[in-house]
């Protein structure tokens, strides 16, 4: 089955597989609506990784929509899958969890506290909210509802019927050990294999031969709900079943025609759900790209359904800055609900939307996220001027909105860090933050708080959640009288020629140009001088000054950006502590 190619270009990828997705549907399906997929297995947090199953397809899906054509994004919630640990760092759980191990996800207690149904329902909700917030269209299909219903009936006797033939491609693979496999990919870590969980990737079972043969089948026991059962015969005429469980010892004879209670196992489950649907575009990740893997063994199996494989990209894990690889089964494994806490849904489909799915990359919820919106504010500026390139403006417009309109944005897009800057340093104390806000530029000063949210809740979010304590901003109370009284003269000729020039600087850019040019001043030079016009020691004699204020307003060697620290001090403060 074809893969879709994956350009070396920086031009934008989503236009070239819609291109592609659009053609391959119109050969399959004439007249049809485009199905993409996606999978998600709920058997634990969503993290961010998983976010890119559901990202690649959106992005595609989105793109077609915009071009006019009908397109449906199926996510299957993989809630019928059994749940196979106990996840760590999970809140309102315990050891007694395991012993629920083998069960459908469905039938799993939710954790202590949560106002779900069950373990599943639990973890979807927080998924769906964040979908919603990030401006995802998609139809949601759960897995153990289809089973559960007889919705697969047909498809589950077929594969009965056919159990050989899919023995006979499973039986090609099977001799392959895993390490032969790994080896013909570039090396994956654990976490990375145990990240694939979320993705609808988890077991990549096929299934076993007992003495009775092979069954792509495996029924949950009817006497404690676990998949621990083995299929001891089956008669296609009557589609009598029998099976025992080595969990309980429970054992019964069923008409499959009739039973409801089980599922196909993965690796002929996935096929067959493709074919059952339709789907032609669904990515995969790098855990697939070996032989033997589910989506190239589900390849030659969806033939026997009557379906083509979808086409679709490997796509690259996502990281976390300053973390390992995610993994579901660690704790603390970020999910986009925590990252849509510290960032606008803008700037995280961004950064889905401009690196190809082949290519890594991180999410940052260290100080790394006010890099990465300087960078983002400064696309938008590239934007409107029309001086961004014809890629950038692509990704940018791809997490602006979607086809159905623009995503809720913040009024007044105030620099990140400046309102991180803010927020630490008032530490909830809104109208100060207001005052601070509003004196960054007099001539336009912000009105409300509200101009500047959401972006404002999301950077003191970022300081109150991710910050360290010891790296907080706290003001002094009182001068450092020791200190004031050490400085020599040049020491407090730079406080009086910051103090003097106060007032007629009392802005973002203001204080900027001042506090940049004291030194420059004191050294003989114009305030105005360029940096290609002074010697490399006023760089150092800067870093000074900058270190002297910082130890006089917040006992450190560094802090906030000075004109955002200055304004948020407020100028009669600034002075007492300057020693004025």
């Amino acid at each position: 089955m074809p893969i879709v190619a994956q350009s070396t270009e920086t031009t934008d990828w989503v236009s070239r597989f819609a291109d592609e997705v659009i053609e391959e549907s119109e050969r399959r399906a004439p007249g049809k609506p485009v199905v993409v997929a996606s999978g998600l297995s709920p058997s634990g947090p969503i993290h961010l990784g998983n976010l890119r199953e559901v990202m690649t397809p959106h992005l595609v899906a989105d793109e077609i929509r915009r071009r006019g054509h009908e397109v449906r994004h199926v996510i299957s919630w993989d809630d019928y899958d059994r749940y196979r640990k106990v996840p760590a760092g999970v809140v309102g759980i315990d050891e007694s969890w395991a012993e629920h191990i083998g069960k459908p996800l469905t039938s799993v207690p939710a954790p202590k506290g949560s106002a779900h149904a069950n373990w599943a329902e639990h973890f979807k909700a927080a998924m769906i909210d964040s979908l919603a917030e990030l401006g995802v269209e998609f139809d949601g299909i759960s897995q153990t509802a289809q089973y559960t219903s007889g919705a697969y009936r047909e498809q589950i006797l077929f594969a009965m019927k056919h159990r050989g033939d899919i023995d006979a491609i499973l039986a090609q693979y099977r001799t392959k050990p895993k390490a032969a496999a790994k080896k013909q990919q570039k090396p994956v870590d654990e976490a990375e294999l145990e990240a694939a969980e979320g993705s609808g990737a988890a077991a990549e079972d096929d299934g076993s031969a007992g003495s009775a043969g092979y069954f792509p089948y495996k029924p949950y026991c009817g006497g404690c709900e676990k998949d621990l059962t083995t299929v001891t015969s089956y008669d296609d005429d009557t589609t009598e079943l029998t099976y025992s469980c080595t969990a309980c010892g429970f054992s019964e004879t069923v008409r499959l025609s009739e039973f409801n209670r089980g599922k196909l196992v993965w690796k002929v489950d996935w096929p067959m759900r493709w074919a059952y649907e339709g789907v032609v575009f669904e990515p995969s990740g790098v855990d697939h790209s070996s032989p033997g893997s589910s989506f190239q063994v589900g390849g030659q199996i969806v033939g026997i359904f009557g379906g083509k494989q979808p086409i679709g990209p490997m796509y690259a894990f996502v990281g976390i800055s300053g973390m390992a690889k995610m993994s579901s089964s660690k704790g603390g494994v970020p999910t986009p609900a925590d990252a849509l806490k510290i960032m606008e849904p803008q700037l995280l489909r961004w950064l889905y939307a401009r690196r190809r799915p082949n290519q890594s990359f991180k999410i940052a919820f260290d100080q790394e996220i006010q890099r990465l919106y300087d960078e983002w504010d400064k696309l938008a500026a590239k934007v409107a001027d029309g001086s961004a390139l014809p890629g950038d403006v692509a990704a940018y417009t791809r997490a602006v909105g979607t086809a159905a309109g623009d995503l809720p944005k913040t009024p007044r897009p105030l620099p990140y860090r400046t309102l991180a800057s803010v927020a630490d340093i008032t530490a909830g104390h809104q109208d100060q933050a207001l005052r601070i806000l509003s004196d960054l530029d007099p001539a336009n000063p912000l009105a409300a708080l509200d101009e500047a949210r959401p972006r404002f809740d999301k950077a003191e979010a970022w300081i109150n959640t991710y910050v360290p304590a010891d790296q907080r901003t706290i003001v002094r109370d009182e001068p450092d009288a020791e200190l004031l009284k050490s400085l020599d003269e040049q020491g407090r000729e730079s406080l009086r020629l910051l103090l003097d020039g106060l007032e007629k600087s009392w802005s973002l850019d203001g204080l900027s140009h001042l506090v940049y040019g004291v030194p420059k001043v004191q050294a003989g030079f114009s305030a105005d001088a360029t940096p290609k016009e002074l010697p490399p020691e006023i760089k150092t004699a800067q870093r000074s000054f900058f270190a002297l204020l910082y130890h006089l307003l917040v006992g450190r060697d560094t802090g906030p950006r000075l004109p955002t620290l200055l304004l948020a001090v407020g100028q009669d403060r600034v002075r007492s502590l300057l020693g004025e």
